[in-house]
């Protein structure tokens, strides 16, 4: 069996009822820009290159389900907390300062290395947090010091979590790779269950079903990749 390589932890990808209210207060608050809107998405991050946000519409009210938190890096957490509208709540009790923004989305802060508000690490709540790690293990992260790794960013696992409901938050997750060809190929040979295969105007990308339901995109820039 070969190994799926990825390069980096691309974006966090979300279901949302309303993404202007969520997309305004990581822009005015959390150092993000809109890097591209459509009528059906808005992405959003500090640069196109880094660790992003993507908001998908979605009708009604979405289920927190098994993303638990999102959580950036910043090098000084008091100051970029110092950044939020009065009276924002924040538990700034251990090494995550967390709170909630717009839209049910469980967030947090946390001092590290790098560049200011890019992706650190995302957290999951599973009904067996080891069960999944080990699938996850097969499709592109590595097992480290008890987290999911993909160069410098991590999927953190929780047990006691339940199976994704009718109306998740987690849209998916997405892996950047040199070829997503390769990727589709290596899952139809171990028999996963490819959602669909997306070619679009900046990268080519393939949606495969992995643990508890979640979904892994891998996503391959296309020559002249030109996000801002």
């Amino acid at each position: 069996m070969a190994e799926i390589r990825a390069n980096s932890f691309d974006h966090v990808a979300l279901w949302v009822e309303d993404r202007d209210p969520l997309a305004r207060f990581c822009c005015d608050h959390l150092g993000m820009h809109v890097i591209e809107r459509s009528d059906d998405f808005t992405l959003i991050g500090v640069d196109a290159l880094r660790g992003k946000l993507t908001l998908f519409d979605a009708e009604g009210t979405r289920e927190a389900g098994a993303l638990e938190r999102v959580v950036l890096r910043v090098s000084d957490r008091d100051d970029a907390l110092a950044r939020f509208p009065d009276g924002h709540a924040v538990d700034r009790d251990g090494e995550v300062a967390t709170f909630e923004a717009p839209q049910g989305l469980g967030m947090g802060l946390i001092e590290s290395e790098g560049l200011d508000y890019d992706l650190d690490h995302v957290v999951l709540r599973v009904p067996d947090a080891d069960a999944a790690a080990s699938g996850f293990a097969e499709l592109g992260f590595e097992r480290r010091n008890g987290s999911l790794q993909v160069a410098d960013k991590a999927v953190r696992l929780k047990s006691g979590g339940r199976p994704e409901g009718e109306r998740p938050l987690l849209n998916h997750l997405a892996l950047l790779v040199d070829s997503m060809e390769e990727v589709r190929a290596e899952a139809e040979s171990r028999g996963l269950e490819i959602q669909k295969v997306v070619d679009a105007e900046n990268t080519l990308a393939v949606f495969v079903r992995g643990p508890d339901g979640i979904v892994v995109e891998y996503v391959e820039h296309k020559p002249g990749f030109s996000l801002v």
